[in-house]
């Protein structure tokens, strides 16, 4: 099973968390944000990571590559068995993806992180704050009501804890971190998915992409022991909008 995709990208470490609990081989294709050839072009249409090959079956979108691999691969299930359980596990998949991303990953990680390194300018800071002060605050009293006080969502961490946590994590790449004493629970919350076994694994991988230098970066995480393909898809030139984190 091949990934596509960046180890600092929540989308795909959502995708490569839940292929480490399902215990499934992969190998990935680190390829960069804002990189990548034409034969990715092809696989990918809206040039978006991550994007799941698995013999015949060619995937692209988070959600939609996680629901394969529930469904293909029954073992260690990523949903709760109860419906009104697997609905909500569902929704909160879909809050995370949609406006967790927008906050964290467009409103802060590309602002202060992405934007300056990969293009050379700064960020929009009025973007910025208001993330800061008014929606990142909103987005977080939301989920100070929808998390549980201990332990995960639905007794064993799933598909859901997951995708909530994980742009946390890139949140904290851009010098956000949660005020415990205002939201408890999501912090709690937040540092007990990222604790976990499968989470602390990408974390290694994480660190040596977003450190080393583009052109050593290959062999650094295979130096670490990252499952890389031999192939690779990310050898070309950034270019505005060319893909989506």
């Amino acid at each position: 099973m091949k990934i596509i995709g960046s180890f600092i990208s929540p989308y795909v470490r959502k995708v490569l968390a839940c292929l480490e609990l399902k215990g499934l081989d992969y190998r990935v294709d680190p390829i960069t944000p804002f990189f990548g050839n034409d034969e990715f072009a092809t696989l990918s249409p809206l040039r978006r990571i991550p994007v799941l090959i698995d013999g015949d079956v060619t995937l692209c979108d988070s959600s939609v590559i996680c629901a394969y691999l529930d469904e293909a691969y029954p073992a260690t299930p990523l949903l709760p068995s109860d419906p009104k359980d697997r609905a909500r596990a569902r929704w909160l998949e879909e809050y995370a993806d949609t406006r967790l991303g927008d906050l964290f990953i467009w409103g802060l990680f590309y602002q202060r992180v992405v934007h300056p390194a990969v293009w050379g300018e700064p960020g929009d800071e009025a973007r910025i704050a208001k993330t800061l002060t008014e929606d990142a605050p909103a987005a977080l009293d939301y989920l100070e009501t929808q998390l549980p006080a201990v332990g995960f969502l639905f007794s064993e961490i799933g598909v859901a804890d997951i995708a909530i946590a994980s742009f946390f994590r890139n949140a904290d790449y851009a010098g956000f971190t949660v005020d415990g004493e205002r939201w408890p629970k999501v912090a709690r919350f937040v540092a007990a998915v990222l604790a976990h076994p499968v989470m602390a694994k990408l974390l290694v991988f994480e660190d040596i992409q977003r450190s080393a230098d583009i052109k050593g970066r290959r062999q650094a995480l295979l130096d670490a022991g990252a499952p890389l393909t031999e192939d690779t898809l990310g050898m070309r030139e950034p270019r505005r909008g060319m893909m989506r984190l």
